[in-house]
């Protein structure tokens, strides 16, 4: 196995993170995003934009494993990832745009374009994304080294996050001028294209350091077979289908909480009482005297109080991520994740008990769970590349990219599944966009979808992860032990 020097600069730790900055532009749109668009923009029943996204998702979840195999046997002058990084950036980039377009087709046409660009948009993100994390496995064999590099890429994760999560829903107003459909394809525009820089940027930076030696045959039987007698493997396989069905579950009915849920009178004189709309409008005043006058902050309470919301939570899940790495090099990442998760699981259900008025709990509940399950975004990929190496030290088989195809398997999973039970659960419960007002059974839904159905979710992960063998004295053990190994070939 050979393996060069194990530190890695500042740069190319910025260099990789932007790779998953420029992904999750795409991916935190439709994880938040998604049902929305298709359900409130584009106008497609919610049962049908919910089986779209399941099919979508599961084709994509299905062709990862594929990629995988494609991935470790791509062998260029550049590695067996980079490249992919650099061949789908703007074919990814286009399929986004199309993606978040609304041409003017009839319903079943309108079904048609979105189930074809959606599937589209799933297949070229798993060849883009497999390799992308599956190069965080060889950049280096280091394990406090590789726990920084985590620490890094999530940093650039949660920008992209507060991006889509905080200031989309307004840019897309702003640069739609009120019009959702054009606005949404307008900001698409803009991601697609920093996106493509970014990827660049990636493959440009980075250089892969650890790599199976020429001599090591290459079956996709073996492969296979060492995968499913991985049990830290098959853990992390649960534990990352649960916590993508809850992101994208919890995600996607935020918008829907605050349009339909919270008292718009409470949540108007919240954001006065804090000063938010005077901040507001003094923006919007410095953007008229420039000359900006289409450019201003959209005024409705439920978009602006859901930018503060989700900009509250990803604010202290930057404050936990800074503090995660310290944190695993201390505990290891198993049982960190474990107390982090289960602070957040606690978090999340409570929002059922609050009540429509009650904004400012309603808030404090947000910046406790982005705090505690900011702890948990680093780890579940390093843990995913520990896993990788628990798998070359039984097997003596270095296969980095089935391992961590199998993991983005579980996230198209819980994505596919996630979105879809947006849509799904809000129509079973008589949600109908083209009400101004819902009835009280699709609001119970709506508080239903962003609080107890994700708690119980989060649940199941948490079980799980009692069940995950490699804790800090396993890391350090293997560490230590391919460390041997590799100095020795």
């Amino acid at each position: 196995m050979k393996s060069n020097s194990q530190k890695i600069s500042v740069m190319e730790k910025v260099g990789y993170s932007l790779g998953d900055f420029a992904a999750n532009l795409i991916f935190q749109t439709l994880m938040t995003f998604l049902a929305y668009f298709y359900t409130d923009v584009y106008k497609i029943p919610g049962e049908i934009a919910s089986l779209i996204i399941f099919i979508g998702g599961m084709v994509g979840a299905f062709f990862t494993p594929i990629m995988g195999l494609i991935a470790d046997r791509t062998n260029t002058r550049w590695g067996k990832f980079r490249p992919w990084i650099l061949w789908t950036s703007v074919p990814f980039g286009v399929i986004a745009i199309l993606a978040f377009s609304t041409p003017d087709f009839s319903p079943a046409g309108k079904i048609a374009y979105a189930m074809t660009t959606y599937i589209l948009l799933v297949l070229v993100y798993a060849a883009n994304n497999l390799p992308y994390a599956s190069l965080s496995g060889v950049l280096t064999g280091d394990m406090k080294e590789r726990n920084s590099i985590s620490s890094y890429r999530f940093t650039a994760v949660t920008l992209a996050q507060f991006i889509v999560q905080v200031i989309l829903l307004p840019l897309v107003l702003i640069l739609g001028k009120g019009d959702r459909a054009i606005g949404f394809e307008n900001v698409m525009g803009i991601f697609a294209a920093v996106g493509v820089l970014f990827f660049i940027i990636t493959f440009l930076t980075t250089k892969e350091r650890i790599q199976p030696p020429a001599e090591q045959k290459t079956s996709v039987k073996q492969d296979l077979s060492d995968l499913f007698k991985n049990k830290p493997w098959i853990i992390m396989l649960i534990v990352t289908v649960f916590v993508f069905i809850t992101l994208s579950l919890k995600g996607g009915s935020y918008i829907y909480y605050f349009e339909n849920y919270l008292d718009t009178t409470a949540l108007a004189a919240f954001l006065s009482s804090i000063g938010f709309n005077g901040m507001i409008d003094g923006l919007n005043g410095m953007l008229t005297n420039m000359g900006l006058h289409g450019f201003h902050w959209p005024e409705d309470a439920a978009s602006s109080g859901f930018s503060l919301f989700n900009a509250s939570g990803i604010i202290l899940m930057l404050v936990a991520i800074a503090l995660s790495k310290p944190l695993a090099d201390k505990y290891g990442k198993r049982d960190l994740f474990i107390v982090a998760l289960i602070i957040a699981t606690v978090a999340q259900g409570s929002f059922y008990f609050v009540g429509r008025e009650s904004v400012g709990l309603v808030f404090i509940i947000q910046i406790i769970h982005g705090f505690s399950y900011g702890l948990t975004i680093p780890l579940l990929w390093a843990m995913v590349a520990d896993v990788a190496d628990y798998s070359e030290w039984k097997n003596n088989r270095r296969a980095t990219a089935i391992v961590f195809s199998a993991m983005l398997f579980g996230l198209k999973t819980g994505l596919a599944v996630g979105g879809s039970l947006v849509a799904g659960i809000l129509s079973f419960y008589g949600y109908n966009p083209n009400l101004e007002v819902q009835s009280d059974q699709a609001i119970n839904g709506v508080l239903m979808t962003m609080s107890v159905y994700p708690a119980l979710t989060f649940t199941v992960a948490i079980v799980a992860l009692f069940f995950y063998e490699i804790n800090k004295e396993k890391e350090d053990f293997l560490e230590k032990e391919l460390r041997a190994r590799r100095s020795e070939e």
